[in-house]
């Protein structure tokens, strides 16, 4: 349960809309308090994890500044909560981005798994939704519309962990309201990246390797698509199976051959280079991002607008050929289902 909670009011500048602080916290019965920590971490379902940055000092992020504060000293929680505040409606650049309102909550001794944690949440309401109030009148009821924050899902969320604060924090971040504007939340506002962790190199291993399959394999190999389609079946298996990722075992039970191998290494070191990123070459093998991940991987073989062949498995059941009515697959199987 959190133990602090403050609601501002945050307009676009560039519509010429303002900025309302509160300067007192929101006092809340139990009963809202829970309705409301339901509402503000129910969408945290992914492990994806970031952590704040700056291009000179870690010091000068705002939000990093600002929750550094408070973690120190929690009598800080409503100045700082001000700051974070006039941060966000100065981020505003562009008109497309909506007003709302914006809930700073201190979550104290929160569980983490078997540890107990702080948190401070921050929370940004954008959407309104249309409902219906019934009530008594007389000897029948009236009905009267309203607008009001549904509790379904939050617009904007992150949620930043007390630790590994030399190295910007861990956070959780939603944005399901991108408003046209990808940056707002993330980069101008929060200014964030992802972890270095397990999630990010199993995430990143796989898909530099689908664009390696799908991209530059074809350029350099003559392989049809029922190859490219075997080779992302059994990089997805092998991701699910093993516990582990080495690059080199990947290489071998994968790729195989060994000019394939030299060029996927050739490949992966230039994407590195492009994304200014590094992949580990050997790593835990995170279940959730395959199980994100593996959605891109559709071994799919799309012929003309008549037919699309879904591969699942064995390669060797597939055979292709051409004859005078024109090019064909063949598919072998042991029986229906």
């Amino acid at each position: 349960m959190f133990s602090k909670i403050i609601v501002h009011r945050v307009g676009n500048k560039i519509n010429g809309e303002s900025l309302i602080l509160s300067q007192e916290e929101l006092p809340l019965e139990e009963a809202m308090a829970e309705t409301l920590e339901d509402y503000f971490l129910g969408s945290f379902k992914s492990e994806e994890t970031f952590h704040f940055y700056s291009d000179t000092y870690l010091a000068n992020n705002p939000v990093y500044s600002a929750v550094s504060e408070i973690f120190e000293d929690k009598a800080k929680f409503i100045w700082e909560s001000e700051n974070i505040a006039k941060h966000l409606f100065e981020a505003a650049e562009n008109p497309r981005v909506l007003p709302g309102e914006l809930f700073i909550v201190y979550f104290e001794d929160d569980r983490e798994g078997d540890e107990k944690i702080d948190k401070i949440g921050i929370f940004k309401t954008e959407k309104k939704e249309s409902f219906l109030k019934i009530f008594p009148q007389g000897e029948s009821f009236e009905l009267e519309k309203d607008q009001g924050i549904g509790l379904s899902k939050i617009d904007k969320a992150a949620l930043i962990y007390n630790n590994h604060k030399e190295n910007g924090y861990v956070l959780s971040v939603v944005d399901n309201n991108k408003n046209g504007d990808m940056y707002y939340w993330f980069e101008d506002f929060l200014k964030v990246k992802q972890r270095d962790d397990e999630y990010f190199h199993t995430q990143e291993s796989l898909m530099v390797y689908k664009d390696y399959i799908t991209k530059q394999l074809p350029q350099e190999f003559e392989v049809s698509k029922a190859d490219q389609a075997d080779f992302l079946n059994k990089s997805i298996n092998f991701f699910k199976e093993k516990e582990e990722f080495k690059l080199d075992e990947f290489a071998n039970e994968v790729l195989v051959d060994e000019h394939v191998i030299e060029s996927f290494n050739n490949f992966k070191t230039d994407y590195e280079q492009d994304m200014q990123i590094n992949i580990a070459e050997e790593f835990p093998i995170s279940e959730a991002a395959v199980k994100k991940t593996q959605r891109h991987f559709k071994s799919i073989i799309k012929l003309d607008k008549n037919f699309h062949i879904y591969i699942h498995g064995d390669r060797q059941k597939l055979a292709t050929g051409e004859d005078e009515k024109g090019k064909y697959y063949m598919l072998y199987f042991d029986k229906e289902v």
